[in-house]
């Protein structure tokens, strides 16, 4: 495969991965604050406190999700920003895995989601790889 080829295959995914974490981010998160993102959070059984307040948890990983799909976007030279998005994407999904399996049942749920995100991870940086070219 050529190099353009595969520099095109890169940015078609981390453009489809940026579009997951922003809307993931954004929408259930900030826009319009999604009670199941209000139950997840209320899982982990916070202490009574404003600062853990479930819309200001719930708003500060819709940032930090927005951030890290625009890093994917603006640091596209930059690997590491897919090692950290697998990351999350598998932290995240442990994590409804032991506190709301319930969710994994759902329609569109976690477990679709993040492993279509991963496999979105693993082609950018396989598309990405550096090659070894004979001279």
């Amino acid at each position: 495969m050529t190099e353009r080829r595969l520099a095109y295959i890169a940015w078609l995914a981390r453009l489809a991965l940026a579009a997951v974490f922003i809307w993931h981010g954004l929408a259930p998160k900030i826009l319009w604050l999604s009670p199941d993102e209000v139950a997840m959070i209320e899982a982990h059984g916070l202490p009574e406190h404003p600062l853990f307040a479930p819309h200001l948890i719930a708003a500060a990983g819709g940032v930090a999700e927005i951030l890290l799909g625009s890093m994917l976007l603006l640091l596209r030279r930059q690997r590491w920003p897919l090692l950290l998005a697998g990351g999350a994407l598998l932290l995240l999904l442990i994590d409804v895995a032991l506190l709301s399996p319930h969710l994994l049942t759902q329609a569109f749920n976690p477990l679709s989601t993040n492993l279509a995100a991963l496999a979105l991870c693993a082609v950018a940086w396989l598309a990405e790889a550096p090659t070894v070219t004979d001279s």
